[in-house]
């Protein structure tokens, strides 16, 4: 099997990879395993180190590391490298706590000591995706090094510089050999490398499919796995918020990052009766003032979708739901030339039953929803099989905190735009996966929670 990068703004092939074979795979793993046996004596003041060392290596390779993003999936150049930016300040911020995190923790029992201590479980495979293809390895590759584990990528066929990339960076922060390692591999030789004994819990973000099928096998094998999956975000706003700020933030949170591909965007947004039509009004001024273009220059807002079968996805969700009865307020149409660029589409008139709705959305599209008040608003936003993240715009921050404790989502932002941060644990429920990223929750997510009993 043949891997290929291709350029998503000029659609031309940037580089093609053999796959791994059998035998490299069983070097790769067994490099791994023996990695490990060692990393896991090493303290976590050298850990901590070379995390730092990782972190410099970030900085300063960003521009050059930015433009491989930018080439492979499409994300504006400022974005790919503020993307960098964030691994390196994971990096640092797992290696300033990681210590503290782990600690054992003393309890009061009837033994003369007795505690729990977090050990490493050993080589973790992580399952990454193309649309942020750094950071989604670096919030996990930081904690699970940091904690003692050693890790094996593989990452999205499309974005196999990056995968390389990131291998690269922690040999040259000197991470022992094995620690972190790339796997050039497609999908079919996942479930082996699940199953084989060596690997001790899985990592995925990606789709609902591709999370079951880790998980069924995962499962099978009796391992441990985190998955984080689709969104289909809600986004609230309620009469008197302020709807400039509720507007462009909506624009920044749905297009600011892979044109509008990115799991925790905001992808329905439900509008309180009265505000409605000025929310609509400013939504589509701010949308028609982007730029869609190439994605290496300065000033681009919006770069293209990473291939023909995502614009085409879009399309048909933005078709049928005109089709039913929505109504577009502005874009929704493949742009001419070269490149899988779409014109940011606005949709209001909204039912339940449009793909828009209904579906996730993994593009430039922005559907309005009308709620009579906010407890409808809470109920459409709970009305999916999804749940991520959401967002709540209003002037009462102190009734929107109660109202966040009737979302059915992995995490609430009140009056601000989404966002993973290595402080705040991450993840989602329902479809949308289990288990959390980031903040001392993320990094006990892969170690032994072992108790001590001493008499």
């Amino acid at each position: 099997m043949v891997l290929r990068s291709i350029n998503p703004a000029t659609e031309e092939v940037i580089q093609e990879f053999e796959e791994l074979s059998e035998q490299q795979i069983e070097q790769k793993l067994a490099a791994a395993q023996a990695s490990f046996e060692k990393w896991r004596e090493v303290s976590f003041e050298e850990r901590a180190k070379l995390m730092r060392r990782a972190a410099e290596v970030l900085r300063a390779q960003k521009s050059e590391l930015g433009k491989i993003i930018t080439s492979e999936m499409g994300k504006t150049i400022g974005a790919a490298e503020a993307e960098i930016e964030k691994c390196a300040a994971t990096c640092d911020y797992y290696a300033d706590n990681a210590a503290k995190f782990l600690a054992p923790e003393k309890v009061e029992t009837d033994g003369s000591a007795s505690y729990a201590r977090f050990d490493p479980i050993g080589v973790v495979l992580a399952v990454m995706p193309w649309n942020f293809p750094f950071w989604q390895v670096f919030r996990f590759a930081a904690p699970a090094l940091m904690a003692g584990n050693v890790g094996v990528l593989k990452h999205a066929s499309n974005v196999q510089l990056s995968g390389q990339a990131i291998e690269k960076v922690f040999t040259e922060a000197g991470f022992p050999a094995g620690a972190f390692a790339n796997l050039e591999i497609g999908s079919a030789k996942v479930d082996a490398i699940i199953r084989d004994p060596r690997i001790k819990a899985v990592t995925l973000t990606g789709s609902e499919y591709a999370g079951s099928q880790v998980a069924k096998t995962a499962g099978e094998v009796i391992k441990k796995t985190v998955l984080e999956l689709g969104g289909s975000d809600p986004f609230i706003v309620l009469a008197g918020a302020d709807i400039d700020a509720a507007a462009k933030t909506a624009v920044a949170t749905r297009l600011q990052f892979n044109a509008g591909q990115s799991c925790i965007s905001a992808k329905r947004f439900i509008v309180e009766a009265p505000v409605a039509k000025e929310f609509a009004k400013k939504l589509v001024s701010n949308v028609k003032g982007l730029k869609i273009g190439d994605p290496t220059k300065s000033d681009t807002d919006v770069g293209p979708l990473v291939n023909e079968q995502g614009l085409n996805d879009i399309d048909k969700q933005v078709k049928d739901s005109v089709a039913q009865g929505a109504k577009l307020l502005c874009g929704g149409e493949r742009l001419p030339g070269k490149g899988f660029f779409y014109s940011t589409a606005v949709l209001a008139d909204i039912k339940k039953s449009m793909p828009v709705f209904a579906e996730e959305v993994f593009g430039p599209v922005l559907p309005i929803i009308v709620a009579k008040d906010a407890d409808q608003a809470i109920r459409m936003a709970n009305d999916s099989p999804y749940g991520l993240a959401s967002t709540i715009f209003t002037a009462d921050t102190a009734a929107a905190q109660k109202l966040a404790a009737k979302i059915d989502s992995g995490a609430v932002f009140i009056n601000g735009q989404v966002k993973s941060d290595p402080r705040l644990p991450f993840g989602g429920i329902k479809q949308s996966g289990y288990g959390r990223e980031l903040s001392h929750y993320g990094i006990k997510e892969f170690v032994n929670i072992k108790t001590v009993w001493v008499k």
